[in-house]
């Protein structure tokens, strides 16, 4: 019986903001709440570059930067289905009201 076994090299790293509770497994940013791929340039502008954002805690690399998502940009998202979703569901009563 050969005594020499194979080790790997794997490894497993955590690291979690202590401001936001933002997650990084092995250097990437994933969502907490999902488990995806995040983007630390959306974090960044959705999160940390926020009036209410990690401050000298935050611990995202791309803090500071400017682009990514913003509260904004999901507002916009969110209103234009609104409107999407009215005038469909207008057309669908008009369709029944004739």
């Amino acid at each position: 019986m050969n005594s020499e076994r194979e080790v790997s090299d794997l490894k497993l790293t955590r690291v979690e903001c202590s401001k936001c509770g933002a997650i990084w497994i092995n250097e990437k940013h994933i969502w907490g709440g999902t488990g995806n791929k995040g983007s630390e340039l959306d974090l960044a502008g959705l999160v940390c570059n926020t009036s209410h954002g990690g401050g000298d805690a935050c611990i995202n690399p791309l803090k500071g930067k400017e682009g990514g998502q913003t509260w904004e940009d999901r507002l916009y998202f969110l209103e234009k289905k609104t409107v999407s979703y009215k005038n469909e569901l207008n057309r669908f009563k008009d369709h029944y009201d004739s």
